[in-house]
């Protein structure tokens, strides 16, 4: 998760930013969950919820809240479960 934060910290937020979007289009995929047999990513579900915060907050201070989300994959069912539940009550909260 650490990783991921300081990734998102240190140069999402900063490249879209610098790009300037009207709206911001997010793939959701949870595949990257400590519990998908495929990636070996190793994100925990407070690590979406971080990312989720993080895109939340850019698109709120910057795009006027536009933002637009499509489900992606994930292979473990209970990761995938609980990687969309913190992401939707993040964005809905």
């Amino acid at each position: 998760d650490g990783v991921y934060a300081e990734t998102m910290q240190q140069r999402v937020i900063p490249a879209l930013e610098r790009f300037g979007p009207d709206a911001l289009l997010v793939s959701a995929g949870f595949d990257a969950a400590s519990a998908d047999p495929l990636a070996q990513m190793e994100v925990s579900t407070e690590g979406f919820r971080m990312v989720a915060q993080a895109l939340r907050g850019f698109a709120d201070d910057r795009l006027d809240g536009r933002l637009l989300t499509l489900l992606e994959g994930g292979y473990d069912l209970r990761a995938l479960s609980e990687g969309v539940g913190v992401y939707l009550e993040t964005m809905l909260d």
